[in-house]
């Protein structure tokens, strides 16, 4: 009996991992939003068309990154209440999705689909290394933690 309530208690490293990608993503997007697309005002997420349709594209970006955001914390409130949370996973899977969200949005919002610069009206090489460096390291630090984390899980024995 005592075996099966400790199972019942395993951490569950999927969804502990997936949880912290969602609040990654879901909070990189709120800082490229508010402050890159508010504070500074350098672009919106969509700046080929009229300004009321960059401004409609900002909003529903701030609408999809407080339902990511939300949806995150109650899944990692699930999984902590549970007793199920890996925290090393959440971290890593946190500095994956952070990562991800900003190497794609350089890679593939910027120069693929060119649906917003970084900025306009300058050189953009430097503006286009930083954020892109920016998001490899958040990315390979993610990879890290998370090889991290799997190498030290009880039961993972020595690698």
């Amino acid at each position: 009996m005592a075996e099966a309530c400790q199972s019942a208690r395993a951490v569950d490293a999927r969804s502990s991992t997936l949880a912290g990608v969602l609040i990654g993503v879901a909070i990189m997007a709120a800082v490229d939003e508010i402050v890159f697309h508010q504070l500074l005002a350098w672009h919106h997420f969509y700046d080929r068309s009229t300004p009321a349709v960059a401004l409609l594209s900002d909003g529903l970006l701030h609408a999809a990154e407080v339902i990511a955001l939300v949806g995150g914390f109650f899944w990692f409130a699930d999984l902590r209440r549970r007793r199920a949370l890996s925290r090393r996973l959440a971290w890593a899977g946190f500095l994956l999705g952070a990562g991800g969200f900003q190497l794609f949005d350089g890679l593939v919002d910027h120069k693929v689909l060119r649906l917003h610069q970084i900025r306009y009206g300058v050189h953009l090489v430097p503006y286009d290394v930083v954020w892109n460096v920016a998001g490899a390291v958040l990315l390979l630090a993610g990879v890290a933690v998370l090889w991290w984390a799997r190498s030290r899980r009880p039961g993972a024995g020595r690698r």
